[in-house]
């Protein structure tokens, strides 16, 4: 658990500076609640010029400093934070910043020969406590993550270095936490680190475990001149899901070991290698990818750090003249070395603004290298150094093409892959809900993670549907196959499943409807396609559970899909017996509802099949291993889907997954009135006077003559055209008041238009005017007729 002293705030930016993603901790250090900020500007939560953040940020892939926030309440937070730019396998960029709240104070030191010994290390060292924050990191740390220990103390590894290698090393110093035993994990958490770190428990007198120290055995050795030998110990350059990754990671690992500065131009469209041997020399067009440097002087052996990003040039159009060494070299299709001293050189450095960076930086010596992957040239990698730093020299060529052969390969890939991935990706993004609806009964955290195959992202969904009198029905469904065929079906069952909850149909008939609408699609498709494999998507399963906060009940029911976990407030971990029911599209078969009773602060857990089926575990580990991570206490439904998926993945899973945890809330009896009725028309005046009460004593008299009017014609119907009992219920759901009418005929209500001279007709006509929503919605006897008003205008 969690100490009270210590959390983690973090937020997600998109390119455009609007937040998309805000966590509790981040609710607890600023006071904003996720609606109100979320889909808002980020620089309206700064107490300084928006613009400055922007300058700090361009061109950067990491940043770290002290921002200047405004508090909810008005008061101004100096707060230090650590911003990642990450870039997913489809292109798309957002920011991820974090920062650690503490009010822990540091532990004590070591005798000084300790102390001496832990900070001058030659090998990196950080310590991370029993909540797996850092603590400590010697200087050998800060220099490979290129980061303060006051940057980063407080926050968790996945924060300090995101990715798999992170994800891994976590999971193996919980490991070391939980056995008392050293750890090993396999990856790499910079450029500057080995392969491999070591996981050690650090125990006290008593032999308890209060710590554990992440050391890296073998860091990455350099040479003379700067740059890591080829070999094993390469960086991995190229491995990203994306070119522009791609080059940033070339420029992370070549400055300032081989160069004082870099940039990346990429083709918009590669060239073959014979293309590039007849094309004459002419003015090449260039869309520059990455652009790196160190300030002139602060290079190896001038007492220089890590390079940092420099200028907004990436995104930058570029037009080199014919002689210009890119084009020279692009032509060429070989490294070229230039003395800017050259004349052609400078003018062209002089007069493109491409090669403006050249000319602002002081670069004395320029290398220019072609990126050749798979017999296609596709862009250009230049590398300088300043004047107090030597001249490239025939070994810095070689390890030069070395890098950036590695970074045009990952390129290839990157750009062989995103295309059907991006297809397929982006109907997918369009169909999955991008934000939970507003609704009071649960607290919901949702995670999709697409599958690492190349075929593309499958049809795996969530949904979330808010129904009337306050419940929220929860969908978890998993269409078979990849690709667009998958995405496409996803599509249409989510929306059949939209349209059918509006029509507030109990869980096991919507599940049968849902399996009608299967078989006609296999049949169409089938008929244009009768060798169609899934056609329509059979075999789909999918589980639908409607939970309602004020009985507490929760009714489920599934078609082949895995049953829901739910986790009881005391910790217990359980799966819900719900009948299996065959997948959508066999048809003629029956599917069952399972009821169950969850308390107030119950997680319910929705999964699809990926979850349980990594490839270095059997499900029965896999469940082991789930059921131990709900069952530790958890602040949020977002950290139970952190803690989930990083103690079940170890890495990129191999189907999709999509992830839903609920926390149960309740409305209490005194949100909720209700009363039974005769079916008298008499009973009217009292069912009015039932309702002007209620409201009084809620506070809500302004909204009394609207609910006193739809409430009189809604028990005035019920007496009329249906059958006793007859009961009026109202709810009180934040800023939502809900009036329900039941009586015991199946007989639905329906508005017609009344003639002039008509005396009734028009009392569902009024209802529909005075609320914001209204419905039948059938229960196994009888019906409910329910209205909907918004508090926020009264």
């Amino acid at each position: 658990m969690e100490r009270q002293s210590t959390y983690t705030a973090t937020a997600t930016i998109d390119e455009q500076g609007v937040l998309t993603g805000w966590s509790e901790g981040a609710r607890r250090l600023l006071g904003y609640d996720s609606p109100a900020v979320v889909g808002r500007p980020a620089t309206a939560l700064l107490a300084a010029d928006g613009a400055a953040v922007r300058r700090a940020l361009a061109g950067r892939t990491r940043w770290n400093g002290t921002v200047p926030l405004r508090h909810q309440d008005g008061s101004l937070l100096e707060l230090g934070v650590l911003a990642h730019r990450r870039t997913s396998r489809t292109g798309a960029t957002d920011w991820l910043v974090v920062s650690a709240v503490t009010a822990r104070t540091q532990p004590p030191r070591g005798e000084p020969l300790e102390e001496w010994t832990f900070l001058q290390s030659p090998f990196p060292l950080a310590i991370f406590d029993a909540d797996l924050r850092l603590v400590r990191a010697n200087r050998r740390m800060e220099h490979a993550l290129a980061l303060p220990e006051a940057a980063i103390r407080g926050l968790r590894l996945t924060h300090i270095a995101p990715g798999a290698a992170s994800e891994e090393a976590v999971r193996s110093m919980r490991r070391a936490l939980e056995r008392g035993r050293p750890q090993e994990a396999r990856g790499r958490l910079g450029p500057d680190l080995g392969q491999a770190v070591v996981l050690t428990p650090l125990k006290d007198a008593d032999g308890q475990v209060r710590a554990v120290c992440l050391s890296v055995p073998e860091p990455a050795r350099e040479t003379a001149g700067g740059a890591r030998p080829s070999g094993g110990s390469a960086a991995p350059v190229g491995t990203a899901a994306d070119q522009a990754r791609a080059a940033q990671e070339l420029g992370e690992v070549t400055v300032p070991r081989l160069a004082d500065l870099m940039a990346v131009d990429l083709l918009d469209s590669p060239w073959t290698t014979a293309e590039a041997a007849a094309r004459p020399p002419e003015q090449v067009v260039l869309r520059r990818a990455a652009l790196r440097a160190v300030p002139a002087g602060g290079g190896p052996g001038h007492g220089g750090g890590a390079g940092t990003g420099v200028g907004a040039g990436a995104g930058e159009v570029i037009a080199c003249p014919a002689d210009s060494p890119p084009t020279r070299c692009l032509t060429a299709a070989r490294p070229m070395l230039y003395d800017m001293a050259d004349p052609a050189v400078a003018e062209w450095v002089a007069l493109d603004p491409g090669a403006s960076w050249l000319r602002t930086s002081g670069t004395r010596s320029l290398l220019a290298v072609p990126l050749l992957a798979q017999g296609s040239t596709l862009g250009v990698a230049l590398f300088g150094r300043h004047g107090g730093r030597g001249p490239f020299g025939p070994e810095d060529l070689r390890l030069a093409e070395e890098f950036t052969a590695k970074a045009a390969t990952g390129m290839e890939q990157a750009r062989g892959c995103s295309r059907p991935r991006t297809t397929t990706a982006a109907p997918q993004r369009g169909l999955l809900p991008h934000t939970v609806p507003d609704q009071a009964a649960l607290e919901i955290a949702t995670r999709y993670l697409p599958a690492a195959a190349r075929a593309g992202v499958g049809g795996d969904w969530f949904d979330v549907i808010p129904l009337s009198g306050a419940r929220v029905a929860l969908v978890v469904g998993d269409v078979v196959g990849h690709g667009i065929r998958a995405s496409a079906t996803m599509g249409r069952l989510r929306t059949a499943v939209r349209t059918l909850a509006d029509v507030d149909l109990p869980a096991d008939e919507l599940l049968t409807h849902l399996d009608d609408l299967v078989l006609r699609l296999a049949a169409d498709e089938g008929s244009a396609d009768p060798g169609a494999d899934t056609a329509g998507g059979i075999g789909t399963t999918c589980l639908y559970a409607v939970y309602d906060p004020v009985s507490r009940r929760c009714s489920v029911a599934r078609a082949g899909h895995p049953p829901p976990a739910v986790v009881a407030p005391d910790g217990t971990v359980r799966f819900l017996d719900v009948p299996a029911g065959p997948p959508l599209g066999l048809g003629g078969l029956p599917f069952e509802v399972m009821e169950t009773n969850l308390p107030e602060g119950s997680l319910l857990v929705l999964y699809t099949d990926g979850l349980l089926q990594a490839r270095d575990h059997d499900i029965d580990e896999a469940l082991d291993k789930m059921f131990i991570a709900l069952g530790r206490p958890a602040q949020s439904p977002e950290s139970v889907c952190d803690r989930v998926l990083g103690d079940l993945l170890s890495h990129r899973p191999d189907d999709d997954i999509a992830l839903l945890v609920a926390r149960t809330r309740a409305l209490h009896e005194d949100l909720v009135a209700s009363w039974e009725l005769s079916d008298e028309p008499t009973v009217v005046s009292l069912a009015r006077r039932y309702t002007t009460g209620q409201l009084s004593a809620w506070g809500l008299d302004e909204a009394a003559f609207t609910t006193e009017l739809m409430v009189s014609e809604l028990v005035t119907n019920a007496i009329r055209y249906g059958r006793p009992p007859i009961r009026l219920r109202l709810i009180r759901q934040g800023r939502t008041l809900i009036s329900e009418v039941y009586d015991a005929s199946d007989t639905a209500p329906h508005m017609r238009r009344a003639r002039i001279f008509d005396e009734g007709g028009r009392g569902l006509l009024l209802v529909a005017q005075l609320a914001d929503r209204w419905g039948t919605r059938h229960d196994r006897i009888g019906k409910t007729v329910w209205a909907e008003q918004s508090l926020t205008a009264l």
